[in-house]
């Protein structure tokens, strides 16, 4: 198997590091989307797929919100501390940064959520449910989310592990 380094010509090694981060945004997308649904599983109060496509504002602000998760993923995939040296398909499919992006899903979602509902009952005025009523306010709040796990997804790509 070749090993990625100075012995392949530059512009195979773009490629190479291209296909890397093409790889990461799918996983990435993919935990996205799977996060979406594990929000609606979580929060049953708020119908975020149902209320986001009644609104082009909401439907606007849900893609906005994935523009820039795609935007944070592909910034930590292309800046992420890899080694050089190992094999190409090793660099390619790196499974280790899969896992943490993986852990860093799960822990995000369990965070975000739990954070979402301790707020919610510290703050008994402001009713978390009344967004519902509003796709506008549904698409701010999954748009938020986006913004946090494209964060969240930036510094699992971005750690040097």
């Amino acid at each position: 198997m070749p090993e990625l380094g100075l012995a392949l010509p530059f512009w195979l090694t773009v490629l190479i590091w291209l296909a890397r981060i093409i790889v990461l945004v799918f996983i990435c997308t993919l935990l996205a989307w799977l996060g979406i649904r594990a929000l609606d599983a979580l929060t049953p109060h708020i119908h975020e797929r149902q209320r986001i496509g009644e609104s082009p504002i909401a439907t606007g602000l849900f893609i906005a919100g994935f523009f820039i998760l795609v935007g944070l993923v592909i910034h930590g995939a292309a800046t992420a501390y890899t080694a050089i040296g190992g094999s190409i398909v090793g660099y390619i499919f790196d499974f280790r940064t899969w896992g943490l992006a993986a852990i860093s899903f799960a822990i995000s979602l369990g965070i975000g959520i739990a954070l979402l509902r301790i707020v919610d009952k510290l703050t008994p005025k402001i009713p978390f449910i009344s967004i519902n009523k509003s796709p506008v306010a549904v698409g701010i709040y999954v748009f938020g989310y986006l913004i946090f796990f494209g964060l969240i997804l930036h510094a699992a790509l971005t750690t040097p592990f």
